[in-house]
């Protein structure tokens, strides 16, 4: 077991390039991912039961303890997202279905892989992880009402079918991680330590999937897709640092509501793309899985030496006094 945790640690610290190299490895040879596409939406709700099982009441603390700086994340994430989505779709003039899969993965909530950077950027880890609760516990409403709003002039957009998908895909396992959880107590210990493991595999069989079923589309327009969802997720970090500041939190909340805003929980707007409008609409859900898992490891170990830097800043002016 000992040796199951550690290689689930490893795969968990080393998500982006196993996430890159499958995402190429599926673009190269589509032929060999191609029949992994009926399984996205069961191993999206796997990575939701899992989160069910780590989920603890502490976690919803923060939210009774400060809660006017969850609701601001919360917000902010429900608002900078998809209103960047819908310009960048306006600005560039994407096709229909690139436009909707542009707009679906900024109106998902906050993925787990945020809740990771933040602690190594040395952010506000609870108030990440309440805000990450809240989110994915409101997308089976704020998700299908934002991507009705927002995508509707490109694509139909059906708000019940997306609203009983998410049921299903990420409130359901929730409910069922913590049950397990509690009916389990300690011995679910066991399988929090190789969820890293499971998440990863998951994550990057949908990716490949998504991938190899688009392959030829993302040949023509991929270089598009990805500006798109390179500047999307920019300005997502960008935005989400600014609402701090603008509301004067301290720096290590500025770092947390920037990596809670500019990253999405992509595999949820991968499976949605794909049971609810076409394999060209998942792209940019698989791209950005690609890319915000590097754009936030490059800048959580950005904000790490920035704090680093404030505490010998700190420590010089204390000596000197």
């Amino acid at each position: 077991m000992r040796a199951l945790a550690a290689l689930s640690r490893f795969v968990g610290n080393t998500f982006a390039y196993w996430v890159l190299l499958f995402a190429v490895l599926a673009f190269l040879k589509p032929e060999w991912f191609l029949s992994l596409k009926v399984a996205i939406v069961p191993l999206l709700g796997l990575v939701m039961f899992g989160m069910g099982l780590t989920l603890k009441l502490e976690d919803f603390a923060e939210v009774a303890r400060r809660p006017w700086r969850v609701a601001l994340g919360v917000v902010a994430q429900f608002v900078i997202m998809p209103g960047m989505a819908w310009l960048l779709c306006q600005v560039f003039n994407l096709p229909a279905e690139i436009a909707v899969g542009v707009i679906l993965v900024g109106c998902c909530p906050s993925g787990t892989s945020s809740n990771v950077m933040t602690w190594l950027a040395k952010g506000d880890l609870a108030l990440a992880v309440a805000i990450s609760a809240i989110t994915t516990l409101l997308a089976p409403l704020m998700t299908p009402t934002l991507i009705w709003l927002l995508a509707s002039a490109w694509l139909p957009v059906s708000f019940l079918d997306l609203f009983w998908s998410i049921l299903q895909i990420v409130l359901l396992p929730i409910v069922l991680g913590l049950i397990t959880q509690r009916v389990l107590g300690a011995r679910a210990r066991y399988a929090v330590e190789v969820l890293p493991l499971v998440s990863v595999v998951s994550i990057v069989i949908i990716v490949a999937a998504v991938v190899a079923a688009s392959q030829a589309k993302i040949a023509e327009s991929g270089l598009l897709i990805m500006a798109v969802v390179m500047l999307h997720n920019s300005f997502g970090y960008l935005l989400g640092y600014l609402t701090g500041h603008l509301f004067k939190l301290p720096l290590a909340q500025r770092k947390t509501l920037a990596l809670e805003v500019g990253m999405q929980n992509s595999g949820l707007g991968a499976a949605l793309a794909s049971a609810h409008f076409s394999p060209l609409a998942a792209v940019p859900s698989a791209l950005f899985s690609v890319w915000h898992n590097i754009s936030g490891a490059l800048l959580s170990t950005w904000f790490r030496r920035m704090s680093e830097k404030q505490d010998r800043d700190l420590l010089a002016r204390q000596t000197a006094d």
